[in-house]
């Protein structure tokens, strides 16, 4: 089985002064401002590293939920956010990136919360896709 997702995105002008819209397949976004502002200032929009940081959370989140089931348990609740940092020192570059899962599981202790929990982190589609940046995780009972 394989599956297909898309996105698009267009700019317009050059670097600081372009504007640009993204959008996604989906349609959960659709014509979303980005560009310089959004990516480093404080103007309404998007930008890559927030769409990377939405999609590892919510990537590693179902790996997560998935292999606590595949282990036998049934999480009650799973908020992860996810941070990317993005160095602009010797060009630009993602620099980090810095899971967080707060997790009601019942019936699980913590040691083999963190076992399954490092599991996904490792082979989430996402964070193997993106094993060039450190990925930190930091797993909550």
């Amino acid at each position: 089985m394989k599956t297909t997702n898309s996105g698009s995105a267009r700019y317009e002008g050059l670097g600081k002064d372009g504007k640009g819209h993204v959008s996604t397949q989906s349609g959960a976004l659709k014509d979303q401002p980005y560009g310089f502002q959004t990516r480093f200032e404080d103007a309404a929009g998007t930008n890559p590293e927030e769409l990377i940081a939405a999609a590892h959370a919510s990537c590693f989140t179902m790996a997560l939920s998935a292999k606590l089931g595949e282990a036998g348990f049934t999480p009650t609740s799973l908020d992860t956010e996810a941070k990317v940092d993005l160095s602009l020192e010797g060009g630009p570059q993602l620099s980090q990136i810095r899971l967080k899962v707060k997790a009601v599981v019942p019936g699980i202790d913590a040691a083999a919360f963190r076992a399954i929990a490092d599991d996904a982190k490792q082979n989430c589609p996402v964070s193997k896709a993106l094993s060039a940046v450190p990925i930190s995780l930091e797993a909550e009972l």
